[in-house]
């Protein structure tokens, strides 16, 4: 692009970089002048061109933009894998997605590399109009175990990531507080996690990455380890905060039901190298009765369909 201003200078604009061109030596006394009138312009310009760009086809925000990544790995006895392979993905702001597909398919992979603590071996991962080219501090992370410091109370722990925020004594108080009793967990904030319950543990771990507030919650199979009856109460749970709170939501699981109660798109991945065979849109509305879910109307059609779409892939024939 190419742009004039006073004196007969011109000012050249590409990938993000100006550079001045002036055509004679008066050009240069009001360079700087004109530079700074230009640079506001050119800002302008650019946050419009990102605005353009950060949307999807419907016109929703984008808070992740995952372009054609792939991610490859060397072993010391397989060489190198491919576990991601040119996976695209936009994600509106406020969406719940939850991931399934086949074990070791790279779906704890993708979400590693959005968190930042992976980079992909191509492509890119934007997050609010943002390149990840690091650690991603925008996003919680709740990883398959509970991860609690067990030398710290439930409390310490999930106020830990508030020290990175400017909290006055009082607003840090509050917010570790509001977060205990939403989570269920009034009265326990003494104990330590050797005290506590698996379920109450993945609790405490859940509000832990959402006290502080992040755009987006990172969360690969959270639910996993927990049995049936606790697993339906925190899904419940995580709904009514994410009610609540509206961040967005990238949730892994392998239970089919889980992915079609929680969320309000589908992602089924493919086999190693994986790549992203379909999405779903889940029809049902919200709220939603997590313990009664078999009977919301949608839940059967749905499910139906992402079966469909997850038995072709795992080779299982139609029965």
């Amino acid at each position: 692009m190419l742009l004039e201003f006073g004196s007969g200078c011109q000012l050249q604009f590409a990938a993000g970089v100006f550079m001045t061109r002036p055509f004679d030596l008066g050009c240069s006394i009001g360079l700087n002048r004109s530079r700074i009138k230009i640079a506001a312009k050119l800002k302008d310009m650019a946050q419009t061109a990102t605005f353009a760009t950060s949307k999807n086809r419907s016109g929703d925000r984008l808070d992740i933009r995952v372009e054609t990544v792939t991610k490859l790995f060397r072993t010391p006895s397989e060489g190198t894998i491919c576990a991601l392979e040119g996976v695209s993905l936009d994600i509106p702001n406020g969406e719940f997605i939850t991931v399934v597909g086949p074990s070791g398919c790279g779906k704890s992979t993708l979400l590693k590399l959005i968190a930042g603590l992976s980079a992909p071996s191509s492509g890119r991962i934007f997050f609010q109009d943002e390149e990840v080219r690091g650690l991603n501090t925008k996003v919680g992370y709740v990883p398959q175990e509970s991860k609690l410091f067990p030398w710290l109370t439930v409390e310490a722990n999930v106020g830990f990531g508030l020290s990175s925020r400017r909290y006055s004594r009082e607003a840090r108080e509050r917010q570790i507080s509001h977060f205990i009793n939403l989570a269920g967990l009034a009265g326990f904030e003494k104990y330590y996690p050797a005290q506590l319950s698996g379920g109450m543990s993945k609790r405490a771990s859940i509000i832990r990455a959402l006290a502080y507030e992040p755009a987006a919650i990172l969360m690969d199979e959270p639910f996993g380890p927990l049995d049936a009856q606790t697993r339906m109460v925190l899904q419940d749970e995580l709904l009514k905060i994410w009610e609540q709170k509206r961040q967005t939501i990238i949730f892994i699981t392998h239970d089919l039901v889980e992915a079609v109660a929680l969320a309000d798109r589908v992602v089924v991945m493919t086999h190693r190298p994986g790549k992203i065979r379909d999405i779903l849109q889940v029809t049902m509305t919200r709220p939603r009765n997590i313990f009664e879910i078999h009977r919301q109307e949608g839940f059967d059609e749905t499910y139906a369909k992402l079966w469909n779409i997850f038995r072709h892939e795992l080779k299982i024939g139609a029965r």
